[in-house]
């Protein structure tokens, strides 16, 4: 199946990445949310970030344009029976995710694939609320998307070999490597990151060393282009919080315990770059 339409749900941070490189990738885009006015900022916010490509020279004011044309906003999921691909990027809330997959099953056509840009909740569990599991996949990109080149292709239990292939086919169409991951908690990337993040913070919570201090190691002798401390607040102190809480109870093991500091940060509303304070004041 040639995909020439997809719809991505979510405007946000990470919606709004894939909306972008697969624009650029000469997709047509509808983009999803329940808010138009997160749509039009998001929109606005791409515009800009191409404008300083064509002032950079990496594309010309002519496929800036054409770009921002396939680019289709849309606040009814309804719209999703148009489309070859949809891949979902709403809130990290399993409830939520499980609501627009039943959606979209009745809306999208049966041939579609459903993928959802999570970082750590099942794949499998996902796809159970519909009638194709075998057609509902993980891709899992990374933070900022238009920059970073990986892409987590994860298979549900039942993912077919088929509709991995056509995502892994994708996700190069759009500018990006892909890498095959079973559905385990956390997948790679957030299994390996968040224990090292939760554990810097229990540094900080022990007393070990300040949040400059920690990420100063790991920037300097362990050659992390940013540190922990500094990444965590990039993320969002909630988020972290709720990888750890997936992992702890995905693998009932004491070592994904979430440190007492961070969930108290987030009790505060600290979360980090997004609301002004996390370990570092922006």
């Amino acid at each position: 199946m040639k995909i020439k339409k997809i719809m991505v749900i979510g405007a946000g941070q990470m919606g709004g990445g894939i909306a972008q490189v697969a624009a650029q990738a000469g997709l047509q885009v509808i983009l999803n949310d329940i808010d138009m006015s997160m749509i039009e900022q998001r929109v606005a916010f791409i515009d800009k970030t191409l404008t300083r490509n064509v002032e950079k020279g990496k594309i010309t004011a002519e496929e800036q344009q054409e770009i921002l044309a396939r680019l289709v906003p849309s606040t009814d999921l309804q719209d999703a029976a148009d489309v070859d691909f949809v891949v979902e990027a709403a809130t990290e809330n399993m409830a939520l995710k499980e609501t627009i997959f039943r959606k979209l099953d009745e809306v999208a056509r049966p041939d579609v694939i459903l993928a959802t840009n999570t970082s750590s909740l099942p794949i499998t569990e996902i796809a159970a609320v519909t009638s194709r599991p075998e057609s509902v996949i993980g891709m899992h990109f990374m933070n900022p998307v238009p920059v970073m080149i990986l892409v987590e292709v994860i298979r549900g239990i039942a993912t077919s070999d088929q509709v991995y292939a056509i995502v892994e086919e994708l996700a190069v169409a759009m500018g990006k490597k892909p890498v095959e991951v079973n559905d385990y908690p956390g997948f790679i990337s957030n299994r390996v990151l968040m224990p090292m993040i939760n554990e810097a913070i229990f540094c900080v919570y022990e007393g070990v060393a300040d949040p400059e201090a920690v990420d100063q190691v790991m920037k300097l002798g362990m050659n992390h282009p940013m540190g922990p401390l500094t990444l965590a607040d990039f993320i969002g102190l909630d988020t972290c919080l709720a990888i750890m809480e997936v992992l702890y109870e995905g693998f009932a093991d004491s070592k994904y315990r979430p440190c007492p500091l961070l969930r108290k940060m987030v009790k505060a509303g600290w979360l980090g770059k997004k609301s002004g304070q996390g370990f570092y004041a922006y």
